[in-house]
């Protein structure tokens, strides 16, 4: 019997590393591929969400923008092109989220420093009080890489449009005072043709590390 065994322990062997290949394809094959969601204003809580466009289901995209980054520099969405990014709003003096998601935005810079397919902006909702030397300041503060990530300001109506219209993170329209619009503690991923694909709690390290995760999950698209 032990001869027996031993005669054909060598096809053994082999019937098991065959196995264990035929089986590793089928789960690939079975196995479907992550993919992450395109986001419309529909898909979102609507007090998040401008009023004339909360009926739009899809075909959603970031709109044109025009804004000054820490270094007075124009940036519009061409600086964007072809790019991979992550948006949030803040704005400097903020004592409560804002320096968390602002510590956690670093935590990405310093992830992605090496990746030039994926920037980062932050956009203040206090423009009349975060002026290009403020942000500038508070980039060097929070070290701020200018070549990975800007932080913008510009006229309020076209920030307030871009949070509201765009990008689906504020609560409120805002009625003129200076800070009449609640920021939500989001963290928005865009792809390439400047749709949302996800939203992440920016003040949460768990929901960085899955942001993260997408961006790996975003990269691989075709």
């Amino acid at each position: 019997m032990l001869q027996f065994f031993a005669r054909y322990k060598f096809f053994g062997i082999v019937l098991f590393v065959l196995s264990a290949i035929i089986i590793s394809i089928i789960y690939s094959i079975l196995k479907p591929e992550k993919v992450l969601q395109v986001y419309a204003p529909h898909d979102v809580d609507t007090t998040l969400v401008d009023s004339t466009v909360q009926y739009v289901r899809k075909y959603h995209t970031i709109a044109n923008f025009k804004l000054r980054n820490q270094n007075g520099k124009e940036i519009t969405e061409q600086n964007y092109k072809d790019k991979i990014y992550v948006a949030d709003f803040f704005f400097t003096t903020c004592q409560t989220i804002c320096p968390i998601m602002t510590g956690h935005m670093k935590v990405l810079q310093d992830e992605l420093k090496n990746d030039p397919e994926v920037l980062l902006v932050s956009h203040t909702v206090i423009p009349e009080t975060d002026s290009v030397p403020q942000l500038k300041k508070y980039a060097i503060q929070k070290g701020v890489d200018d070549a990975k990530w800007n932080l913008v300001t510009g006229d309020k109506k076209h920030i307030y449009e871009l949070a509201r219209k765009s990008y689906l993170v504020a609560k409120s329209d805002g009625d003129g005072g200076p800070y009449d619009m609640i920021h939500t503690e989001n963290f928005v991923l865009v792809d390439k043709k400047r749709r949302i694909r996800g939203f992440y709690e920016g003040t949460n390290k768990e929901e960085i590390n899955r942001l993260l995760d997408d961006i790996i999950v975003l990269k691989q698209e075709k």
